[in-house]
């Protein structure tokens, strides 16, 4: 049992260790200018395997004054859309989408609503609706994918697990790690606050060894780690917070996107909680759990190393 136990957190190590933290989503922005015709961009990641995602249009609609430049890290095309009818209650697909992008499409009608939503590889195809939209659905989505794709957020939460003695302490734990994200998500959004993406990603592989520094004294709190909890989520609500700032957010919609943002995030936290509980209550089940956690913060020490090296890497050379 140890040597699967083993086994299964030597190829997270492997997998996790090929890609950190690297979700780009493309970003489709169509606003109507005037009737029937649009200003739009795709911002595509510039690093994308394989090839280019392209968006196709309704037949009705001709495209006029293509551009493309390289902005940060995307490609952006932006020109002018023609249509002979509205896009809404119209079809947007888009093709060779990487299973690794999701694309978001964000519509600014000239009556002043807008529409929020999402596209993958499992659904490359979008129906703008006839109807307004209440909330942007999409954020909540690109949360929850954003907190999935991200391997050191994922790592934290894992290590953050071990340092607590009850389930109560750690929801309290986790709850402070939301706050502090959250704040610092909504001032970075709002311009109040702002770093380098590449120190902020280097800082949280800093966070990551600490925490397995403090899990190899295999010590539990009774009580909510709060430095550890508030104060490294702090830094990672700017890990979050680079995700919306490098793909646009529409600004019509700034406060309500933002929240389902963030609440898309948290969903995912809760999903990946009781995955991780379950594998700490079957390793102390089996009588296991010192071995677990030794091994365990090796792995966790071992991929902040990792990263941190290669993140210093990029901010250097």
């Amino acid at each position: 049992m140890v040597k699967s136990i083993q086994a299964v957190l030597i190829l997270l190590f492997f997998s996790f260790s090929v890609s950190a933290h690297e979700f780009n989503p493309a970003h489709l922005v169509i606003k109507e200018v005037e009737t029937n015709t649009y200003q739009t961009e795709w911002m595509y990641p510039a690093k994308n395997i394989g090839a280019r995602g392209e968006v196709l249009f309704p037949q009705d609609c001709i495209r006029e004054n293509t551009q493309f430049e390289k902005n940060g890290r995307y490609l952006v095309e932006a020109f002018s859309l023609i249509c002979e009818s509205t896009l809404k209650g119209q079809k947007i697909n888009v093709t060779s989408l990487s299973v690794l992008t999701d694309a978001l499409v964000t519509v600014n009608h000239l009556d002043a609503t807008t529409f929020e939503g999402l596209m993958n590889s499992k659904n490359p195809s979008i129906e703008i609706p006839l109807k307004k939209q209440i909330y942007p659905t999409g954020y909540f989505r690109l949360g929850i994918d954003h907190l999935l794709g991200g391997n050191d957020h994922i790592i934290f939460i894992f290590g953050l697990l071990f340092l607590v003695s009850n389930l109560i302490v750690a929801i309290k734990t986790i709850t402070a790690f939301t706050v502090a994200h959250s704040i610092t998500l909504g001032l970075s959004v709002f311009g109040l606050i702002s770093l380098p993406q590449a120190t902020v990603e280097a800082i949280i592989a800093l966070t990551i060894i600490y925490l397995a520094y403090e899990i190899s004294d295999q010590k539990k709190y009774d009580r909510t780690p709060w430095v550890i909890a508030f104060g490294f989520g702090l830094l990672h609500g700017l890990g979050f917070a680079n995700v919306l700032s490098g793909i646009g957010i529409a600004n019509e919609q700034l406060a309500m996107s933002l929240l389902f943002f963030n609440l898309g995030i948290e969903v995912g936290q809760l999903l990946l909680i009781p995955i991780f509980a379950f594998l700490l209550w079957g390793a102390n089940k089996i009588k296991l759990n010192q071995s677990f956690t030794a091994f365990s913060y090796l792995i966790i020490g071992g991929l902040g190393s990792y990263w941190l090296i290669d993140r210093l890497a990029r901010i250097i050379l």
